[in-house]
């Protein structure tokens, strides 16, 4: 019998595993996917073995092979999987919200929700991906462009704010999304269960500053 979710999962809210994980007899490939971020951000990804997953799945070694090459390839589709549902969370808050600055706070606070919801996925995806090998880093290196023209819609709304500003650069998108993720590592590396959404007012804060963009000076007009 599979182990059971001790809490809350992004990976397994993904419409393409909750279906199939609503029935007790759900498919070995839906589990596995499940236990993978788990495993991985409670021993390490390194430390992690394929027993291990397949112990927390609750299937066989063989069942393992059937569906997955390697480890590797297992915890890219968790990966992909969790990260999908995070867009979509922070998609549907930006949605029902009304003018720049209200959508950009409502999406941070939807990522920082999700992600103090599901610590776990937290880790595998913000640390323990860097030891996954590189096309777990590929699929981390999408998800920071995805936020990052998040952001930029909301650099071109508040423009007309202050027209007089300046777009920010691609660059300059993936630092302020790279660096916000820092700070939510060094409060997982902190705590195993760390409080996010209390970093909302910095995050928006750094966004502001970043998105309204610095006056071009007389030469640059």
């Amino acid at each position: 019998m599979a182990a059971a979710e001790p809490s809350p999962s992004l990976v397994v809210a993904h419409p393409g595993l909750a279906a199939l994980r609503a029935d007790a007899l759900s498919p070995a490939r839906a589990r596995l996917v499940g236990a993978m971020a788990r495993v991985s951000a409670e021993r390490g990804y390194g430390a992690a073995t394929v027993a291990d997953v397949v112990r927390a799945a609750g299937v066989s070694r063989s069942t393992f092979y059937d569906e997955f090459a390697s480890k590797e390839e297992l915890f890219v589709e968790a990966l992909r999987h969790g990260l999908a549902v995070l867009d979509a969370r922070v998609e549907a808050a930006v949605r029902e919200a009304d003018d720049w600055r209200a959508k950009l706070r409502a999406g941070i606070r939807a990522y920082l929700a999700a992600l103090e919801e599901d610590p776990r996925f937290a880790r595998a995806s913000l640390v323990e991906v860097h030891a996954a090998g590189p096309a777990a880093l590929a699929v981390r290196t999408e998800a920071l462009h995805t936020f990052a023209d998040r952001y930029r819609r909301s650099a071109r709304a508040a423009r007309q704010e202050r027209p007089e500003g300046r777009e920010p650069p691609e660059e300059t998108l993936l630092i302020l999304c790279a660096g916000t993720e820092q700070l939510i590592v060094q409060r997982l590396s902190a705590h195993p269960t760390p409080h996010l959404t209390d970093l909302e007012d910095v995050f928006c804060d750094c966004a502001e500053s970043l998105l309204l963009g610095p006056i071009p000076s007389p030469e640059e007009s």
